[in-house]
């Protein structure tokens, strides 16, 4: 498995699509700022979101927005439109009187949230931007992400048995796609998203994830990247911000941590999982990066989420 997959398969994400929004005359909604990270998909019509900080989007046919850390935004038909609460026009909805209706042009837009359920969260998501556009793609992507709209919007349209399964399961592949494509067509600050974009890097960073119970030497990791020693962790520690073996520790932390709250093994197993021969070595390393021991972390965990 590459890293960028093992991230996304720690991140146990979750997704939920919401009913679609049909609008007319000057509408705008605004969402107040959550713990999800919310998409939307335009299927007709045109659009502008507003993000506090950031330049206003525009939005056509079959774009995509992601607000990946649920920053509060305003989307509108025109820009400077009144904003309604969002909770306040999903009533609406709901009621069977729905705002902003009209004679005028028609806006049509699909939208959902993300949840990351995993209580391990991998230093990625903190790299990413406040919003990530994908504007007027073309190619294999764009084919992609306009096959899961249309599904999407099919599977809103019939209402049929499984349907919520079936929109949760696509809303994740759209979410995995518009990661992938961000990393692939933007120009992007040093951190771990430009980590996986750098390719003697990344190919480093799929080594430590697919063998994390390997005992690495320096020179080992920099032969994984095709680079001497010097300067392997000269480029490491400027993309990600950590040298590669506090990478590597960091990385066995989070395994560990998934393994016991996912998993019956016991911390010996668990400590040999994660790279670790010595029981002894493998607790100490973790209660001086967790505070607690990994039998302690296991219990409260598992506790608090009962």
């Amino acid at each position: 498995m590459d890293a960028l997959s093992d991230v996304l398969d720690s991140l146990k994400l979750k997704a939920v699509v919401y009913q679609k929004a049909r609008s007319t005359a000057q509408w705008g909604v605004a969402v107040a700022q959550d713990q999800y990270s919310q998409f939307w998909r335009l299927l007709k019509g045109t659009c502008y979101i507003s993000i506090p900080g950031e330049d206003l989007i525009r939005m056509n046919e079959g774009d995509f927005v992601l607000v990946p850390h649920g920053a509060a935004h305003r989307i509108m038909g025109q820009p400077g439109n009144a904003c309604v609460p969002a909770a306040h026009y999903v009533r609406s909805l709901q009621s069977g009187n729905p705002l902003f209706q009209g004679n005028d042009e028609e806006t049509l837009l699909i939208g959902g949230h993300f949840e990351f359920t995993s209580t391990i969260i991998h230093p990625f998501v903190q790299s990413l931007p406040k919003a990530i556009s994908i504007i007027n793609m073309e190619g294999e992507i764009s084919l992609w992400l306009e096959q899961a709209a249309k599904f999407m919007n099919d599977e809103l349209n019939t209402g049929r048995a499984g349907s919520n399964s079936i929109l949760g399961r696509l809303a994740e592949i759209v979410f995995i796609l518009i990661i992938r494509t961000y990393i692939e067509t933007s120009d992007i600050r040093p951190g771990f998203l430009h980590a996986f974009k750098d390719t003697r890097i990344s190919a480093s960073l799929n080594f430590m994830h697919a063998a994390i119970d390997k005992e690495w030497t320096l020179n080992q990791l920099a032969v994984t990247a095709g680079m001497s020693r010097s300067l392997y962790c000269k480029e490491f520690k400027r993309l990600t911000g950590e040298t590669p073996f506090s990478y590597l520790t960091n990385l066995r932390i989070l395994k560990s941590k998934e393994l016991l709250l996912r998993s019956k093994e016991n911390i010996s197993e668990i400590a040999i999982k994660v790279g670790y021969l010595s029981e002894a070595a493998f607790n100490r390393l973790f209660k001086s990066k967790v505070g607690v021991t990994p039998a302690v972390y296991r219990r409260r965990v598992l506790l608090s989420t009962d």
